[in-house]
C-alpha cells in the first residue's frame, strides 16, 4: 500500500493510457478512475467502423459498457454498483443525455442510486468515445 491507498489494476481490462490505476482504495472508499467502453484489445464497445474509415457511435452501447466495466472493477474488490455513492459522467454531446439516462436508469434508481453530476466536454481521449464515467464507492 502506498501513502495514497491501494491501487486496483486489473490485467484483464483495458489498460490506462498513462500511469494511473483503474481505481484506488483509501479510507474505506473505492475511487474508480474515469472509465470508457474501451476493451482490452483497444477496440471500443458501441463503435462500428465503416469501410470509408468513418465511425458510427452508439451512446446506449457505450453507456452500458462503461457501467459494466465499472461494475467489474468494483466486483474485484467485493463491491458492486450498489456501493457507489457518487458518479461523474462526461458526455461529448449533451444531445446524448436522454439516451444515456435510459441506460443509466436500468442500473440505478433515485432511492438507492448514487448522487450524480453530468457535464458536457469538448472531447475525450479518443474520437470514438461519447462517454466516460468516474465513480466513488463504499468499500465493503
Amino acid at each position: 500500500m502506498s501513502t495514497n491507498g491501494t491501487p486496483i489494476i486489473l490485467k484483464e481490462r483495458a489498460q490506462a493510457l498513462a500511469h494511473y490505476p483503474h481505481g484506488r482504495i483509501a479510507n474505506g472508499m473505492i475511487y474508480v478512475s474515469g472509465i470508457s467502453s474501451r476493451r482490452l484489445d483497444n477496440t471500443y464497445e458501441g463503435v462500428k467502423e465503416n469501410e470509408d474509415g468513418t465511425f458510427e457511435l452508439d451512446i446506449t452501447a457505450q453507456t452500458k459498457a462503461v457501467i459494466e466495466n465499472i461494475n467489474v472493477i468494483l466486483q474485484s474488490q467485493g463491491a458492486s454498483l450498489a456501493n457507489i455513492v457518487d458518479m461523474t459522467i462526461f458526455l461529448t454531446n449533451m444531445k446524448d443525455y436522454g439516451a444515456m439516462n435510459q441506460v443509466y436508469n436500468q442500473y440505478f434508481d433515485a432511492e438507492t442510486g448514487p448522487s450524480r453530476t453530468c457535464v458536457g466536454v469538448l472531447t475525450l481521449p479518443s474520437p470514438k468515445l461519447l462517454i466516460e464515467i468516474k465513480a466513488i464507492a463504499l468499500a465493503p
